[in-house]
């Protein structure tokens, strides 16, 4: 006989009660191909957005918010958008520190400030906006 929980689903509980397991094998290299396709987005965007000024920030930062979206969509959840995000923020932020020769790829300006800031505020919204998991159990409500 199959044990009833408290709301008649069965013995398995939430989602949350389930042990961690290791994702697939596949699922870990799309992760680490969006997070190196964040880096080349953010070091090309920091590139871009100097060469053309308002033109340049436009095209840098609709660039990674359609790879974070992308990312979120092409996944299925959130972390899909966290990933190229996260890749996005570490090569942007090598590329803000000077070098020991005085050489730096960001000048003190307001579209240097408005590329970094911009480009935080995409990220944490297309996280936001994400698809989120829901469960696959016909007594949840949430996919209705």
């Amino acid at each position: 006989m199959k044990a009833v929980g408290p709301q008649g689903r069965g013995a398995q509980g939430s989602a949350l009660a389930q042990p961690l397991t290791m994702p697939p094998a596949g699922r870990v290299a799309a992760y680490l191909g969006l997070l190196l396709l964040g880096a080349v987005v953010g070091a090309a965007g920091s590139l871009v957005q100097s060469a053309w000024v308002p033109v340049g920030l436009l095209l840098a930062l609709l660039g990674a918010a359609g790879l974070f979206r992308g990312g979120a969509y092409a996944m299925g959840t959130r972390a899909g958008a966290v990933a190229p995000a996260a890749g996005w923020m570490i090569s942007v932020i090598l590329l803000t520190a000077t070098r020991p020769e005085g050489d730096f790829l960001f000048a003190a300006g307001v579209v240097s400030y408005l590329f970094l800031l911009g480009g935080m505020a995409v990220a944490v919204m297309c996280a936001t906006l994400g698809p989120g998991r829901q469960p696959n159990s016909p007594g949840a409500r949430l996919a209705k």
